[in-house]
């Protein structure tokens, strides 16, 4: 058991989430018991994920996507109260790491989804990374990669050169960050989901594009952070998963 401000103390500094402006509030959203015994993470705030961390036995519940973003109406309708009944019957806190996991050098998403595609790590490329093939790819070869190591098949734009070996990576919705890449020599550029102009972009750039999903390529992170608490503090956790085609 441990005290559950210990532990949104400890991933608020392991994150540093003071260093990224974020689309919305990042550490804890909504309080719940004082101790906690069994951490529950997912990848996206819903009242399933929510309902089922109760069944669970879960005291906190981890997100990278949370409740409250900037860009949606600050209201409680049908939606947020279902959510928030959820949580406040069960008397679950819920905490949200956003930017700050997708960027994070040792449990981020990027960094752990370079790692699962066997892309060698050399520097950031915004919130995500960018590195290198050791053995240089065909990037319908990388695709087929995705499609194993991730359970879905990409979106190929296929438009860059025959072989590919330096990559750019920033999970989720990143297709804005695609002349980015370009721009700095990268081969491909991996992200979850495609925009409308994006194909035209890569074939205008010369680049190739894949979509890998922006639920897929965000399940590492928020693994690895209910991973690394756990073990600090002495805890159960699990991942609930509520798999999205997006």
């Amino acid at each position: 058991m441990a005290r559950r401000d210990e532990i949104i103390a400890y991933a608020d500094e392991l994150l540093d989430v003071a260093s990224f402006a974020d689309y919305g509030p990042q550490g804890m959203q909504v309080i719940g018991a004082d101790e906690v015994t069994s951490i529950a993470c997912g990848v996206s705030a819903s009242r399933e994920l929510f309902e089922r961390a109760a069944r669970a036995g879960a005291q906190l519940v981890l997100v990278h996507h949370g409740l409250f973003w900037e860009s949606e109406p600050r209201v409680v309708d049908a939606r947020m109260k279902g959510r928030l009944k959820a949580l406040l019957d069960a008397d679950l806190t819920l905490a949200a790491y956003h930017l700050a996991l997708d960027a994070h050098p040792e449990i981020g998403n990027n960094v752990l989804l370079a790692q699962e595609l066997g892309v060698e790590v050399e520097r950031p490329f915004d919130v995500g990374v960018g590195g290198v093939l050791p053995r240089p790819l065909a990037a319908d070869e990388l695709a087929a990669r995705v499609a194993e190591r991730l359970g879905r098949e990409p979106l190929l734009f296929d438009y860059g050169p025959a072989r590919v070996r330096r990559v750019a990576i920033v999970s989720g919705a990143a297709a804005s960050r695609l002349p980015a890449a370009a721009a700095q020599g990268y081969d491909l550029f991996l992200t979850g989901e495609a925009a409308e102009p994006t194909m035209m972009t890569a074939r205008e750039l010369g680049i190739h594009f894949l979509a890998a999903g922006h639920y897929a390529t965000e399940r590492l992170g928020i693994q690895a952070l209910a991973d690394r608490l756990a073990q600090r503090f002495g805890l159960e956790w699990r991942f609930i998963d509520l798999p999205n085609p997006v």
